[in-house]
């Protein structure tokens, strides 16, 4: 086929592990990042696997949903749902199910977008990362550095600060399916060189399929101190979507009337988030540092649980507070240490309930009743200090080495009766309700995360890396306390993942490169059993081979590769269905994906893209008998400057009119079932300089 060959030409010939926009090699490796390290703030002193999406590359792309952008990043394989929900991967299969969420930190500007233990699937929905600067990706745990959630790595979308020689701007884009958004940026001189910036962004989309269009609102404002270098921030989000189902039946994507059917029109999600942070910087001395970032957090989200028997409705709130600190000390010209503590408070709530009698069977409708399901309070207490450590061994050889020691308490209080009755006390039929609820209870998860580096520059701009990493991950509470059946508690441990990876990465003249192994072990893995109970105990083994490319191939000429091979695999005794999960390949996990892209810039004032993205096959039950052939799609993407002050772009998306799933599944209720893919669309966007 010739978009294969095209598509393996590319493969060997491009590059996306830093996503810069030209410049030569040694200047894209020292690109300044701020999740790696406290003690580094370049690419080239990072002993790990991280990526850098720059402000050219996402305003090029200009996505309505993240993913669109992290699909840049090796090892990043976000599975899209409809409207702005998603399922993470990041050096892993695709997540879902217990055990699910909570596994990538997700991050706005260093602060974690939910409170440790009270993750959400869909996470990276309350980033605005429509306006943002930057979004760096570490692939792989990070618990060391970052603490609860980084067990497959961690994404920190980061926002735009005010500067004094900053100009606002504003733009309007229009699509198919009555598609609009608005972004606007405008900053404010407040005296003395401080000053605030407003950042916001405006979209409503009438849906692909029928009963799926959202409205979704996000304002960024930042106060930079010009007497210091503080800095205050506050994030506001508002997602109301209509939420789409799954289409059934094999290959029903290609059908060109099921893939804009929704089976589920009354299914809804609406989610409002808030954060306010203050970052309190002071230097002294020769390299003292110390930061001080306090902030607060709530959000609040009313869901219609569609793929559930009787649909109830899941309202969930959360409120927080904590500061996370770092203090640098360079103990000598070898020798730099950075310690800290980060500490949370977390108060949440969750009420589930049925307004209806659960439609399908006599069995269904006696079990799961109208009325409450659950309805707790928690109280969740985060205490955290680590340390880290940078020596320089020889003048091309660094050791780094550090650990992390976390401790979560939740303290659960059941608003309802305990036990699986309805909530008014009566009985269930056929051995009692599907619903259970714990009794009052403390939980407490203590975790340690170590992390030993080894970097060696063999040659200028070129540089061998060796990370032994520990990724931890503590229960959540809706698997503590969510329960099913005769389960009264659920006894689980936090999740592990020891990993091991090997990097070479650089690049000489129009050459950059960056090629990575990795080799991971998951112990305690948390799911549900045959019983609908929450059990810790499975493993899983997670081997892989990570390969950026780039390659200017003309001064107005750029490919740009960003290429994955993993193998996800069962290693533990449960049975399924009689058959052993050994060795099986864990479902949605697909062996190989990517994107390449092909760039030209015939003039300053011009820039046009080529994308291509690889969906490799995957199974989509545990047990391997059903799967979903992959995909291959075509971008094209342009913008073109218009004098001093306005701008066009343009994206034609799946250019080419494939047919295709954006995730599939296997459920043995209901077999083979998709979200299908959007045909070509092709968007339209006018910008204004201020």
């Amino acid at each position: 086929m010739r978009r294969a060959a095209l598509a393996t030409a590319l493969l060997f010939s491009g590059s996306a592990f830093a996503d810069d926009q030209g410049g030569d090699v040694e200047s894209q490796l020292e690109t300044l990042v701020v999740t790696g390290s406290p003690l580094h703030d370049s690419r080239a002193d990072y002993a790990g696997s991280m990526a850098v999406l720059e402000a050219d590359s996402l305003t090029l792309v200009n996505h309505s949903h993240i993913q669109q952008s992290l699909a840049r990043v090796p090892g990043a394989n976000l599975s899209r749902g409809n409207g702005q929900e998603y399922l993470p991967a990041l050096r892993s299969p695709v997540l879902t199910g217990a055990g699910a969420c909570g596994s990538v930190l997700a991050m706005q500007d260093g602060i974690p977008l939910f409170p440790a233990g009270f993750c959400n699937i869909n996470e990276l929905f309350a980033a605005h990362s429509e306006q943002a600067e930057r979004i760096e990706v570490i692939r792989g745990p990070a618990g060391t550095l970052h603490g609860a959630g980084a067990m497959h790595g961690v994404v920190n979308v980061l926002g735009p600060s005010y500067g004094s020689a900053d100009t606002g701007r504003a733009s309007l884009e229009a699509g198919p399916n009555d598609r609009w958004r608005f972004t606007s940026r405008i900053p404010t001189a407040t005296g003395a060189g401080s000053g605030l910036l407003a950042a916001v962004s405006l979209a409503s989309d009438g849906g692909y399929r029928a009963s799926s269009g959202y409205d979704q609102q996000k304002l960024t404002l930042v106060h930079r101190s010009g007497q210091s270098t503080s800095e205050t921030r506050f994030n506001a989000t508002n997602l109301e979507q209509d939420t789409a189902g799954y289409v059934v039946g094999e290959d029903a994507y290609r059908d060109d009337v099921l893939r804009r059917s929704n089976p589920n029109p009354e299914a809804f999600r609406n989610v409002r988030t808030a954060r306010l942070s203050h970052r309190l910087e002071s230097e002294w001395g020769a390299g003292y540092k110390l930061e001080i970032t306090p902030y607060a957090r709530y959000g609040k989200m009313g869901f219609r649980q569609h793929f559930l028997p009787g649909q109830p409705l899941e309202e969930t709130a959360h409120g927080s507070a904590g500061v996370r600190t770092s203090l640098t000390v360079p103990v000598n010209d070898l020798l730099g240490v950075a310690a800290g503590v980060d500490g949370e408070i977390t108060h949440a709530s969750l009420r589930q309930s049925q307004s209806g009698i659960a439609a399908g069977s006599g069995f269904l409708a006696e079990t799961v009743p109208p009325g409450r399901h659950y309805d707790y309070h928690v109280n969740a207490f985060l205490l955290s200090p680590y340390a880290l450590a940078s020596l320089r061994l020889t003048e091309r050889l660094v050791l780094e080495a550090g650990l992390r020691l976390e401790k979560l308490s939740y303290d659960y209080d059941n608003r309802m009766l305990a036990g699986r009755t309805r909530d008014d006390g009566s009985s269930c039929g056929f051995g009692g309700c599907r619903y259970s609820r714990p009794a009052d209870r403390r939980d407490d998860f203590e975790n340690w995360s170590p992390q030993l580096g080894l970097l060696y520059s063999w040659r200028p701009a070129h540089q061998l890396f060796v990370n032994l990493a520990h990724g931890f991950r503590a229960p959540q509470a809706t698997e503590l306390y969510q329960l099913q059946r005769e389960q009264q508690v659920a006894e689980l441990d936090s999740e592990e993942v020891r990993s091991v990876e090997l990097g070479l990465r650089g690049g000489a003249g129009d050459f950059d490169y960056e090629v990575v192994g990795f080799a991971m072990e998951k112990r305690n893995v948390i799911f549900r059993d045959a019983d609908f109970f929450n059990r810790s105990g499975g493993t899983t083994t997670h081997r892989g081979l990570e390969l950026a490319l780039g390659y200017q191939l003309a001064p107005q000429w750029l490919v740009d590769v960003s290429a994955s091979y993993a193998e996800h695999r069962y290693d533990d005794e449960r049975l399924l269905d009689g058959i052993a999960l050994q060795d099986k390949l864990v479902d949605s996990a697909p062996r190989s994906f990517g994107s390449a892209r092909l760039q030209w810039q015939p003039d300053a004032a011009t820039q046009l893209e080529l994308e291509w993205l690889h969906q490799g096959q995957y199974y989509t039950d545990p047990l391997n008998l059903h799967s979903y052939p992959g995909h291959d799609l075509l971008h094209a993407r342009a913008t073109r400057r218009l004098g001093e002050r306005w701008s066009v772009g343009v994206r034609l998306l799946n250019l080419l009119d494939e047919e295709y799933a954006e995730r599939a599944d296997f459920s043995n209720f209901s077999g083979d079932r998709y979200f299908p893919g959007e045909s070509r669309a092709l968007y339209a966007e006018l910008s204004l300089q201020l």
